[in-house]
């Protein structure tokens, strides 16, 4: 059952309320988003196990979605970079339509399955790389396709949809049911069901980022500072971590080229910057890790 599409029965006389009014119903409706999202921390949890190992072997995030689900996809994907550091080449998006379809909607790209198993295919998928495949209904003809030609890579492929019992969860590896039910406005998904998926993105990049040692403690220390407010944050992030002052902080980021981790370890274990890197190397990118060798008797 199309869920998504269902009228709601909250709210029938929508255009009629008071300014407040309306925007408490489309609040609350928003607050039901991430409540759903938090019941399905179980499948998250798989997800992310599921997907590390391959991430960290070499494999790529491939995102595939149409509209909105589509423009998720590439959000999150271009997001990955100036967060993490992430490699531009392993977070790509397949938007039905292609780039075009971010602002403007594209008539029948969604429709086209054929279509989705091309785009998908030209990526020349291997087993390491995974799939997040996103459709509010689960049925989209567009990501159905690609996650056929994912599976047939042999790629892990995660399906992530607003309605129960449907093809893009049912037909995927790991299968992410975000049921946000009908909208405040009929039918329209780009509202807590955009919201949801928006959550589970969020969510599942950031925990495979944090498992593959690209955050520590808290803190994001594997940031690319592209810019004068990221600067600042690299130079506010050592001095958080290190204690240091704000001269030794700026000093030594600018010895490694803002590199956060890197200044991290230079400071903390009193070494250079190529020390710092190679004991940085030497245990996967763990700033924890490579403190904790500095201690070792």
């Amino acid at each position: 059952m199309q869920t998504t599409e269902t009228p709601s029965g909250q709210h029938p006389d929508l255009d009629q309320y008071g300014t407040l009014e309306l925007i408490r119903a489309f609040t609350e409706d928003q607050v039901r988003a991430a409540n759903v999202v938090h019941a399905v921390a179980p499948q998250l949890a798989r997800a992310v196990e599921a997907a590390v190992p391959r991430i960290a072997a070499g494999g790529r995030l491939i995102y595939v979605g149409a509209g909105t689900s589509g423009r998720l996809g590439v959000l999150d994907s271009v997001e990955l970079f100036p967060t993490f550091s992430w490699p531009k080449e392993r977070a790509l998006a397949l938007l039905a339509g292609g780039k075009d379809a971010m602002y403007e909607a594209v008539e029948g790209a969604e429709d086209d399955q054929a279509q989705g198993a091309a785009d998908l295919r030209a990526l020349n998928p291997t087993p390491n790389d995974v799939c997040l495949v996103l459709a509010a209904s689960g049925t989209t003809p567009y990501a159905l396709g690609a996650l056929e030609a994912a599976s047939g890579a042999g790629a892990l492929t995660i399906g992530i949809a607003n309605n129960p019992d449907v093809p893009v969860t049912t037909q995927a590896e790991v299968g992410i049911t975000i049921a946000t039910g009908s909208e405040v406005i009929s039918g329209s998904t780009r509202l807590k069901a955009g919201t949801a998926q928006k959550i589970v993105l969020n969510t599942l990049t950031s925990a495979i980022m944090v498992r593959l040692h690209k955050v520590h403690g808290n803190l994001m220390v594997d940031l690319r500072p592209t810019n004068a407010k990221l600067q600042r944050r690299a130079v506010a992030l050592t001095m958080r971590a290190t204690g240091s002052d704000e001269a030794t902080a700026r000093r030594t980021l600018e010895a490694c080229q803002y590199r956060v981790k890197v200044a991290i370890v230079t400071i903390l274990r009193q070494t250079d910057v190529t020390a710092a890197q190679a004991a940085l190397d030497a245990v996967g990118g763990s700033v924890r890790q490579a403190l904790a060798g500095a201690k070792s008797p």
